[in-house]
């Protein structure tokens, strides 16, 4: 999504960070965390708004067995139905031309929902990826119901709440190269995520965290502390 500064704090809570309330969720919590499915998503947007804004481009990666699978990837431009502000295209170079013939919210909605059955979603600041997808999901046709993991949180539980958060102090921090031409594209923004999920859940299982089981309650602490302010 379009990226403001040391934004962690400014992006809503919008769902529980519980792992373990849907009935998919339950089978995994005591798998391995580097055996689990996971498909790692990025959206960019109109603006910063859950409430109120709309998708213009998705991205989304699947890692499994520990690993970014080669070749498993979902990218489309998203048709938002409005104007794409000057701002907002500032940063994520997406102008209304590049949108103007893509598929709108429920096609490409579904082509990810379809991409991710089975899988624990992914996304960084996820409260704000995952909560426009779930305001969407009247017009995709689908529940939004996957367990859900926040890379910020699982940045957290590696490297303490005094660190800071965001994708390109994470990404600097775990020798992860964003190239320049990919910053603030769904896609490319997706496959830095899903590199650094790989390396955080190696880091957290070397901490003694070995199944969701293990790692929820640490995660329900941190997601306190970085949304909630407690």
């Amino acid at each position: 999504p379009v990226a403001v500064p040391g934004a962690v704090a400014q992006r809503p809570l919008v769902f529980d960070f519980d792992l373990m309330t849907t009935g998919d969720a339950l089978a995994i919590k005591d798998q391995p965390i580097c055996d689990v499915s996971y498909v790692v998503l990025d959206l960019e947007t109109t603006g910063l708004s859950v409430e109120t804004d709309a998708i213009v481009q998705l991205g989304a990666v699947r890692v499994l067995n520990g690993a970014r699978v080669n070749g498993e990837e979902l990218s489309t431009f998203v048709n938002p139905g409005r104007p794409i502000p000057p701002a907002s295209t500032r940063i994520h170079r997406i102008g209304d031309a590049h949108v103007r013939d893509a598929p709108d919210i429920a096609e490409a909605g579904r082509a990810l929902h379809h991409f991710s059955r089975d899988a624990v979603l992914v996304a960084h600041n996820a409260p704000f990826d995952i909560g426009l997808l779930k305001r969407h999901a009247p017009d995709i046709g689908a529940k939004w119901d996957h367990p859900v993991l926040d890379t910020v949180l699982l940045s957290a539980v590696a490297f303490g709440t005094t660190e800071e958060h965001s994708l390109d102090a994470l990404c600097d921090r775990l020798s992860i190269e964003i190239p320049a031409e990919d910053r603030h594209t769904a896609l490319g923004d997706a496959r830095v995520t899903a590199e650094a999920l790989v390396r955080l859940l190696k880091m957290v299982e070397g901490q003694g965290y070995s199944t969701f089981r293990d790692l929820q309650p640490e995660l329900d602490r941190q997601a306190r502390r970085l949304y909630a302010g407690t």
